[in-house]
């Protein structure tokens, strides 16, 4: 019922809120402490959020709702209030960024790719394989090289990590899910001024999987 779908709504909205506003800033405050760097800290947050907030959401949609302008709303809501702070200057320092508002670019893309799933397709899944690979595959990806390089950078070892991460979440569609996964696997490596892998990951992945 539409009632209880935004009932769910609210509670992975409040369950996002404490994610990015106290959670995470309390991993920040006792990492820094123990000395290590702050761009290595935000960037660890960064993939935590993605992983908890975008991953896990994106598995739960297809149980907790019918109706896809519910979650479409939620992740405009939460675009929104990503650019907040950049508009303001008040950054969220634990994870974000000036240089850097591709969080706000993840919560776009999350929305409209379920958005079209379910529109055109009547399938959740075409929309959330994508996003899973933004969300668990770019993550292990960032994981692995902020641990090796201990910066933000791009490193084919971290791709790797990305395609173990990726093939088998693209296995759902059989090889029409595990070619894109190899793809958006190669892909993330490069990035432009502005666009980035939080929207070539999920597009490439969603036009792929959709024409295979």
């Amino acid at each position: 019922m539409p009632f209880y779908e935004a009932l769910y709504a609210l509670v992975l909205f409040m369950w996002v809120l404490f994610l990015v506003t106290f959670l995470t800033k309390k991993i920040y405050h006792h990492y820094i402490t123990r000395g290590l760097k702050e761009r290595v800290i935000i960037y660890y947050n960064r993939k935590i959020i993605h992983i908890l907030a975008g991953g896990l959401i994106a598995l739960l949609t297809p149980f907790l709702f019918t109706e896809v302008f519910i979650p479409f709303t939620l992740a405009m809501v939460l675009a929104v209030v990503s650019y907040i702070p950049y508009k303001t200057g008040r950054l969220n320092y634990w994870y974000q960024v000036p240089d850097n508002m591709f969080d706000v670019h993840f919560c776009l893309m999350w929305g409209l790719t379920i958005l079209l799933s379910k529109l055109l397709f009547n399938n959740w899944w075409v929309g959330i394989v994508p996003i899973l690979f933004m969300s668990f595959g770019d993550a292990v990806t960032g994981i692995v090289r902020n641990a090796m390089f201990k910066r933000r950078t791009k490193s084919w070892w971290g791709n790797l990590a990305m395609l173990t991460v990726c093939t088998p979440i693209g296995s759902i569609f059989g090889f029409k899910g595990i070619l894109p996964a190899i793809g958006v696997s190669i892909i993330e490596h490069y990035e432009y001024k502005w666009i980035n892998d939080n929207i070539t990951v999920p597009l490439i992945s969603f036009l792929m999987i959709s024409m295979l």
